[in-house]
């Protein structure tokens, strides 16, 4: 019987670990075991972080930049966060209504525990990134989710979040680019969002847009707040420098929102992990307020192998996939494909799970299953990956699929 001073918390046992993550771990591992693996799991791009910005760290280290900074973090990566914010988005935030936080995870972590009470409801469209709804858990709320299948190209409808709004709901999640989904709301369909949401003055907005600049179509981008100004006293913007300028491993991502809120997750941040690294910090100020012509490379190559991938799931047996407009990922409906593999005797049932079981044991590829992102029947591959692997890996997931 297990001691009682073993027993975790029931905090921690309602949330799992995040199912990227695992995938990404057991496909190294049988790689390492000697097996010929493909991983498309993991998120981030596989370009390596600007020379300007690795520069800009090199220089911190060696001049000495190695303490302590204040929590919420340095006076200049604030004033270049206010700068973008004011240059690319048209909004007017000053340096207190901005914190700077270890990924962009911890941003939205820390808006959660600053403002969720138990029993308080988070609205999040699924397909949804992994973490919000375990991350709402943590902090005692529960997540609603509302199901935006491939019908309705995996967005949320104004009816949707009108029927969803409760006396209790406290926050509206939005990502847009999405993750794992790709979909990108359009600057009328967030009007017509934002047309609802004004009718529930209690309810935070936060808008992930950490794809941001990860743009598939060249088309400008909008977020809630460009098409809804009004919902600015009480609206999280949460962004961070990992994707764009390929700096996943750096841990910086920033929030800029009303003061109150951002001084409550500085707070929460002071016992917590107290500042970001110091010399990433200063890595992400150089990102911001050096050439943005860095970006430029990497999304033209996402382009190209967007267009490929999307063309290859089409072709296949059981398998429908959608064009994105920003982000890296591909997340096609295999619904009659698992159907197909499941009456053929292949899979033991029909599930993604099953699927992405049988994709990694029979041909060796790593994909994520949608039920860890709130949508069974689907998976997610990531594309930031070179186009040698990418016809490889869809030249096997084909042949597992032919039954």
């Amino acid at each position: 019987m297990e001691s009682s001073a073993t027993q975790l918390s029931q905090r921690v046992q309602s949330i799992k670990e995040s199912p990227t993550l695992a995938v990404t771990a057991r496909a190294a591992k049988l790689k390492s075991e000697g097996r010929d693996i493909i991983g498309l799991g993991a998120g981030e791009p596989d370009f390596d972080t600007p020379q300007h910005i690795k520069d800009a760290a090199k220089k911190a280290i060696d001049s000495g930049f190695t303490k302590y900074t204040p929590v919420g973090g340095i006076p200049g990566l604030k004033k270049a966060i206010v700068a973008k914010f004011k240059n690319e988005n048209g909004f007017d935030y000053t340096e207190k209504e901005v914190i700077v936080g270890v990924g962009g995870k911890q941003c939205i972590f820390n808006l959660a525990l600053a403002v969720l009470n138990p029993g308080d409801e988070v609205i999040i469209p699924a397909p949804y990134w992994v973490s919000y709804a375990d991350i709402a858990l943590v902090a005692g709320a529960k997540p609603i989710i509302i199901q935006c299948g491939i019908e309705q190209d995996f967005k949320l409808t104004p009816a949707q979040l009108e029927a969803a709004i409760t006396p209790k709901t406290k926050i509206f999640m939005i990502n847009s680019p999405s993750n794992p989904t790709g979909s990108v709301y359009s600057l009328d369909e967030l009007k017509a969002l934002g047309e609802v949401l004004k009718r529930h003055a209690y309810v935070l907005v936060a808008t992930d847009d950490m794809y941001e600049h990860v743009n598939l179509t060249g088309d400008k981008f909008y977020n809630i707040l460009n098409a809804a100004p009004e919902l600015k006293e009480r609206c999280i913007v949460l962004n961070g420098v990992s994707k764009a300028y390929s700096m996943t491993g750096w841990r910086i991502g920033y929030a800029a929102g009303p003061a109150k809120i951002i001084k409550a997750m500085e707070i929460l941040q002071s016992q917590s992990t107290s500042n970001p690294t110091s010399i990433s910090q200063v890595a992400a100020q150089a990102a911001l307020e050096g050439p943005q012509e860095c970006i430029t490379p990497m999304v033209e190559a996402f382009i190209e192998r967007h267009e490929y991938v999307v063309n290859r799931f089409n072709a296949m047996p059981g398998v429908k996939c959608i064009k994105a407009g920003g982000a890296f990922y591909a997340f096609p409906d295999a619904r009659i494909a698992i159907s197909n593999l499941h009456k053929a005797g292949k899979i033991n049932e029909p599930t993604d799970m099953a699927l992405s079981e049988y994709l990694l044991e029979k041909v060796g590829v790593a994909v994520v299953p949608g039920s860890a992102f709130g949508a069974e029947g689907y998976f997610r591959i990531s594309f930031a990956t070179s186009m040698e692997n990418l016809v490889n890996a869809l030249d096997r997931i084909n042949s597992a699929l032919s039954v």
